[in-house]
């Protein structure tokens, strides 16, 4: 057995720790990989709550959107269809989880959030059976289905938290003119 000196120990210390990765006590916000730069950078200027859930609403419906046109401009030849509509489908799922998370914590934190979740609402109500749609007769279904079934059950799982916004938040003040 090889005895270690002082000095050989503090050598292997040293090396240890330099080998740990740095900055984890300050690390930055996790980049959503879902969004592009200037989506990002949206939500992040929105500031409050209320209009970030009708961001992301808006960046799922954008996702739908791209995922209506790869269906109608179907091209067999095409070899990264398919990790299209996957990041598609993905993408809007993180959108979706995301302003669901949103919802909770503005009602949480009994945020003004009714715009937000009246956006998403309005979003949901397209998105579900359009989604449902795909799941029952869309083409290629084997190469998404998964993902597919992932963003059903985050969209139905955000209708019941709206639904839950929508009971849990007291109506705005009204206010009376003065007489």
């Amino acid at each position: 057995m090889r005895s270690i000196t002082m000095a050989g120990a503090m050598f292997l210390l040293a090396s240890i720790l330099n080998a740990a990765p740095t900055g984890m006590s300050n690390a930055a916000p996790q980049k959503k990989e879902y969004l592009s730069e200037a989506e990002a950078d949206k939500i992040r200027e929105a500031g409050t709550t209320g209009p970030r859930i009708a961001l992301f609403a808006a960046f799922a419906s954008d996702r739908i959107k791209k995922l209506q046109y790869e269906f109608a401009h179907i091209d067999p030849t095409d070899q990264k269809r398919t990790d299209r509509l996957n990041s598609l489908i993905n993408g809007y799922t993180g959108c979706i989880d995301d302003a669901a998370d949103l919802i909770e914590i503005g009602i949480e934190k009994q945020q003004d959030i009714r715009d937000g979740v009246k956006a998403l609402q309005a979003g949901i109500k397209e998105f579900l059976p359009y989604l449902q749609g795909l799941a029952a007769n869309g083409p290629e279904r084997a190469t998404y289905k998964d993902n597919l079934d992932d963003a059903i059950e985050a969209t139905q799982d955000a209708a019941k938290d709206v639904d839950k916004a929508a009971k849990e938040m007291a109506p705005p003040p009204v206010r009376r003119k003065p007489s």
